[in-house]
């Protein structure tokens, strides 16, 4: 390794141009961390919220945006048993994926899937812990209930349409366009509803409701979601694209016995992080190896076309990952 190494970092809040190439030191391994020598990095829509000021590091993070990245580790530090030097892997990252090396808890590791590409693997780490984390660990999704995805053409969305399907759920999935729709069911939804055309509320209560609704989206769909939701549904927030006030009426909560709970990710102990790992590991890594699930893929850019990558991103034109090629395959 070099002492240094290329870097994009956030100039100033603000749009995509904000995002400028530079020159940072490479990072040292801390007890219980690896140094990773990126192949790509995912692109997700938290990288633009930080970059625009609205969603900072937590303490002792970098302030390099990228919270996922795959590669081969190069350097362990001290009390590291897997990964060792040479081994490819794929991890979640508390930042600074956007970079030539980065610095992550060994434990948040985990292996490239057989069959797998570097390219593909980048784009797990965020979506699947996301997923398993808040569908079945926090939205205890059972075989049999009917389950709600927004924005089912996302990263997180065309991963939780196949985990979901798999695990046994009727499957709805709301996208923008006929084209978005039509490959969400290609995934495993049984039902898209293109919501600039179609009601979701009515199409799930003729259906009988939803056991679980994951939502990002936030602002007006929220007591839109409740009136969804099946008595005893769940409603797991994850974002707030439309904001996160609204007025709500919670005698329907009362009254249905509903569960509105959420998180976030990135703030959550490396403890929290590696249980939710392990059980990827356990229950998903086969799936993936397998080839009974996988990452949709929409775009690559190179490292110096961050803005650009940007850019896709927030046209919301996208199915699937975005990532970065850094040292590629």
């Amino acid at each position: 390794m070099t002492s240094t190494m290329r870097a994009i970092e956030i100039s100033e809040p603000g749009g995509p141009d904000v995002l400028k190439e530079t020159n940072r030191p490479v990072p040292e391994p801390k007890v219980g961390h690896v140094v990773i020598r990126v192949a790509y990095a995912g692109v997700n829509r938290p990288d633009a919220l930080q970059r625009a000021g609205a969603y900072d590091p937590p303490p002792g993070a970098s302030d390099l945006p990228g919270l996922e990245a795959s590669g081969e580790v190069v350097a362990i530090g001290e009390g590291v048993d897997w990964p060792s030097v040479g081994t490819r892997v794929c991890a979640l990252l508390p930042g600074g994926g956007y970079a030539e090396y980065v610095a992550t808890p060994a434990a948040h590791c985990l292996p490239i899937p057989d069959r797998m590409g570097l390219k593909e693997a980048a784009c797990l780490p965020e979506t699947y812990f996301t997923v398993w984390s808040n569908v079945f660990d926090r939205g205890r999704l059972r075989s049999g209930e009917t389950f709600l995805v927004h924005g089912g053409a996302s990263g997180i969305g065309t991963t939780a349409i196949q985990l979901a399907k798999h695990f046994g759920a009727t499957v709805f999935a709301t996208a923008g366009s006929a084209e978005k729709c039509a490959a969400c069911e290609r995934l495993g939804a049984d039902r898209a509803i293109n919501y600039r055309e179609e009601d979701f509320v009515e199409i799930l209560k003729a259906a009988g409701g939803a056991d679980l609704i994951l939502d990002m989206v936030g602002g007006d769909y929220l007591p839109r979601n409740v009136r969804a939701l099946a008595m005893d549904g769940r409603l797991v927030q994850i974002a707030f694209l439309q904001g996160p006030k609204v007025t709500l009426n919670f005698a329907q909560v009362m009254v249905r016995r509903l569960t509105i709970t959420g998180s976030t990710l990135r703030p959550q102990s490396d403890e929290a992080k590696a249980g939710i790992a392990d059980a990827l590991r356990g229950h998903v890594w086969p799936l993936l190896s397998d080839g009974t699930v996988g990452p949709v893929m929409d775009s690559s850019f190179a490292l110096s076309d961050a803005v650009a990558a940007h850019q896709r991103l927030e046209s919301s034109g996208h199915i699937g990952k975005i990532v970065l090629e850094v040292f590629g395959d």
